[in-house]
């Protein structure tokens, strides 16, 4: 039903209500048993045990719990337990991660009206507004939150704040007339009150057209919960990770046994060799890595302002290619601010934006003193006047109390030097008419110490004109003669052409004997003063960030409930649109098809006057394109698509709690250069990810061949079980963290963001893997048939010399994954975190080596001196060989 078509006396029939006694207890009732009450419905919820359950469903996990299994029956139990420390502690991690984001329904529900003023049965009845129903009678006033979706009947000054719903920055001018057209947008449906919404000014009456889940709250709850969360890259990428190391687990396992059976080994012992290295083949604690990089991750994040909600979103940051951002109060400041100041065929300009009184006026690039401009003094003078609103400072900002334009208007005159204190010390209002939304227009009568009267109005430009008889020109009165009239409407034109929201003031000096008692009296035959033009303005450091985005191959795009020419200009003055970047506002996005605007959406920048179903549908489009999603946001109307996009991003200060509990990522200071710094930080995390899986299974392919390939050359077991477990958890563990901890490359913001669906082993890094582990593999298994050839009869010392060779080649190879091109690339004590695990590694392998008590456990022996020269040459073989060499090269 639409109902601002509808007049009063068809909303009435179709409620089946009465104006004037409300409905009786018996019909609301009745009414509550068809309708249930109001309040938002939440979806099933899942028992905890469930969710916690469901966290094991993860591929890479299955993969892991099936190791365990294998590690248990080969009796490696401290293998299998640290597996299962790893598994549950991720699971936990999930859990809470899960239950916490299911919180954005019962925020929503915070934002529903507490109690409510209702006519039941002819008198007014303060209830809660769960008891509501369609066709009650309800009242409110200045303060209230409106309870449910409301058919305005009466408006008195009413003004309503609705920017948690359609991310419009002032409050909506209400009227009780019907509005004609087929699809008019909530933003411009100004015969409605909303539920969750704020009154701002005056007061008014309604009738209820829409409780609970069909309110425009409950369709954004409903969006909320049928709206997907995305897999993240990271997880698609551990899923094939996953799936590529069962596969080679098996084939390892059909592979030796094979091989065993065909030399004349029982089936047994080569099945038992053949799960070793399987197990072997898995790093046990990539999981557990991974988890701790993202971490680290989060903890630098917060130092640069910003908290992570969910710890995939980190990495999923870092490949965004399309950031969709709300423009009030992210892109802009949500801060009224006057710019232009026009007066009798003059210009001003003021500098400074926000509510901060500091400012310099200017006229033809030339500073001015504004007590030397008359006109411009008055402007100021009359605006601060006729002004309702209050400014006061706490905790070193300026706040504001009342309507965000009157804020401006007086911030202006404040910036001039001139405070409401010391104005209205020379001048007394006497009279006063409210702003109402029928007239477009808000008087004072005001007397001044030689106990002269004035009218003075300050409104919408075209309706002051109509009600003005003379103007203020080059300092003089004059008639407001046609061509006059022109000038000032190419004024107005020419201030609305730059986004600029236009309020004009006039005045009139009253006779000795001359009485105002009502509007018309007041506003009448007035002289046209002039205009102040302002805007919501651009947040100063934002349009270097977008620069800074676009450099790294990310789309910036606005998403806003305001108007066209407003979003326009500013997405112009923030780099945002480019010369032949499209603009699509709602009405035109309502009448295309999903397909259709998957078409057009690679060129469209500003999407204008949209609802939070079209958030959604753009979010959507945009993913179709294969694109990774960013949607930033602060307003209940964000909510749905926030949840939807693969990130979703908050606003910590001015954004809702709905919009915080359905995102990823939260802005502490509400700053878009903070994404900036988020999407560095992001794109370095995945970065180091990619460095410790080269390094963990250029080892683990390493460990895997020097054991095939002994079995081949039907030579002893160069490892045994223990020394690979070992290698595994504490050789490979302690530099794999380490790695997550590297600084960024230099140009990492400068890059591409990588296509979302390129796999973990893209751009050479599955030949690096390959290559390194085979070298590290040969070099291991040639210092073990030297020692072995030379002495058959000393098989441990043998299989400690290749142990330290394994361990060696992998702490050198380390070095080498901190670059995507060589070893010599990068400095290695920039990550002194990485010089300090390896240097610990090698103090616990010569501890397993030459400490007696651990000799027989980790089957050792204490090596000569002089064998070292031969370890450290054949470890640094893999990779010294390969810097700079062709093999560093992604094959062709």
């Amino acid at each position: 039903m639409k109902w601002y078509e509808l007049g009063e006396k068809a909303i009435v029939e179709v409620t089946k209500t009465d104006r004037q006694h409300g409905l009786t207890h018996k019909e609301v009732k009745a009414r509550q048993q068809q309708q249930g009450f109001n309040e938002l419905t939440e979806g099933e919820k899942k028992p905890a045990i469930l969710v916690f359950l469901e966290q094991f469903k993860d591929f890479m996990v299955l993969v892991l719990l099936a190791a365990t299994l294998i590690s248990g029956l080969l009796g490696e139990y401290i293998d299998a337990v640290a597996i299962i420390a790893i598994v549950v502690i991720n699971g936990f991690l999930g859990f809470f991660q899960e239950r916490k984001a299911e919180k954005s329904l019962h925020a929503l529900k915070e934002l529903s009206a507490p109690q409510v003023a209702a006519m039941r049965e002819g008198k007014w009845v303060k209830l809660p507004s769960k008891e509501l129903v369609v066709g009650d009678v309800v009242k409110f006033s200045s303060g209230d939150r409106i309870g449910a979706d409301l058919r305005i009947m009466e408006a008195k000054s009413l003004e309503i704040e609705e920017s948690a719903l359609t991310g419009e920055s002032l409050p909506v001018a209400k009227q009780i007339k019907a509005l004609p057209g087929d699809e008019v947008p909530l933003g411009d449906q100004d015969n409605m009150a909303f539920m969750g919404t704020l009154v701002t000014r005056g007061s008014g009456t309604g009738i209820v057209v829409g409780i609970g889940m069909k309110t425009a709250m409950g369709q954004i709850a409903d969006l909320l919960q049928n709206a997907e969360a995305m897999i993240t890259p990271l997880q698609r990428k551990l899923e094939q990770l996953g799936k590529i190391l069962i596969v080679v687990a098996l084939a390892l396992t059909v592979l030796v046994v094979g091989i065993g059976v065909l030399q004349g080994h029982d089936l047994y012992s080569m099945f038992l060799a053949g799960v070793s290295l399987a197990v072997a083949a898995i790093p046990e604690g990539l999981p557990a890595i991974v988890t701790v990089a993202l971490s680290l991750g989060v903890q630098r994040m917060i130092k640069q302002r910003s908290i992570v909600r969910k710890l995939p979103a980190v990495e999923t940051l870092g490949c965004a290619s399309v950031i969709c951002s709300d423009k009030t109060g992210t892109l802009t400041q949500n801060k009224m601010t006057v710019t232009h100041l026009w007066s009798g065929g003059m210009t001003w300009r003021v500098s400074g934006t926000g509510y901060e009184p500091t400012g310099v006026f200017s006229r033809e690039e030339r500073e001015v003193d504004t007590r030397s401009e008359k006109p411009l003094q008055q402007l100021l003078v009359f605006g601060l006047l006729c002004n309702q609103t209050s400014i006061s400072r706490k905790d070193k900002e300026y706040v504001i109390d009342g309507d965000p334009t009157e804020a401006a208007l007086l911030v202006a005159a404040m910036k001039a030097g001139l405070t409401k204190e010391n104005i209205q010390k020379q001048f007394t209002i006497i009279e006063e008419f409210p702003f109402d939304s029928t007239r477009k227009m808000m008087s004072v009568v005001i007397e001044d110490a030689s106990n002269k009267r004035y009218v003075i109005t300050k409104g919408a430009p075209d309706v002051l004109l109509v009600n003005s008889k003379n103007i203020l020109w080059e300092s003089r009165q004059q008639t407001l003669s046609v061509t006059v009239h022109n000038e000032v409407k190419g004024a107005i034109d020419q201030l609305a052409s730059q986004a600029l929201r236009t309020i004009a003031i006039a005045y009139r000096p009253l006779g000795d004997h001359e009485s105002v008692h009502t509007e018309n009296e007041a506003e009448k035959d007035l002289t046209f003063l002039g205009l102040q033009g302002m805007i919501d303005p651009p947040r100063p450091e934002v349009k270097q960030a977008v620069k800074e985005c676009r450099d790294a191959g990310i789309k910036t795009v606005m998403i806003t409930g305001d108007h066209v020419i407003t979003a326009q200009a500013i997405a112009k003055q923030l780099g945002i649109l480019p010369k032949n970047g499209q603009v699509l506002e709602g009405t035109d996005l309502s009448k295309m098809t999903q397909e259709e605007l998957e078409e057009v959406v690679d060129d469209v920048y500003v999407y204008a006057r949209v609802s939070p179903e079209h958030k959604l549908k753009i979010v959507k489009a945009l993913q179709a394109k294969d694109h990774i999603v960013a949607m930033t946001g602060d307003g209940v109307n964000d909510a749905p698509a926030i949840k939807a996009a693969d990130i979703g991003i908050a606003m910590g200060i001015t954004g809702t709690d709905v919009a915080k509990e359905a995102s990823s990522l939260v802005l502490l200071d509400d700053n878009f250069a903070t994404i900036k710094s988020a999407i560095k930080e992001g794109r370095n995390i995945y970065e180091n990810i990619r460095k410790f899986i080269r390094y963990l299974l250029a080892s683990n392919v390493g460990e895997i061949l020097v054991m095939l390939f002994a079995m081949i050359l039907a030579l002893p077991l160069p490892l045994v079980p223990i020394q690979i477990l070992w290698v595994n958890l504490v050789t490979d563990g302690l530099p794999a963290m380490a790695l997550g901890l590297d600084q960024p490359e230099d140009n990492v913001m400068k890059r591409h963001p990588r296509h979302p669906r390129e796999g973990i082993f893209a751009r050479g890094l599955g030949w690096k893997v390959v290559s390194r582990g085979f070298l590290i593999g040969a070099a291991t298994l040639a210092a073990f048939m030297i020692v072995y050839d030379n002495d058959p009869d000393r098989l441990q010392y043998a299989q400690t010399i290749a142990f330290a060779t394994l361990v060696m080649a992998q702490l050198i190879h380390v070095f080498d994954c901190r670059s995507e091109k060589s070893i010599f690339d990068r400095n290695p004590f920039q990550n002194l975190y990485l010089v300090g695990a390896v240097i610990s590694s090698i103090i616990l392998m010569l501890v397993a080596i030459y400490y007696p008590p651990l000799q027989p456990i980790f089957h050792t022996m204490a090596i000569a001196p002089r064998e070292w020269l031969v370890i450290l040459g054949l470890a640094s073989l893999p990779t010294f060989l390969l810097a700079g060499s062709l093999l560093t090269r992604k094959p062709s």
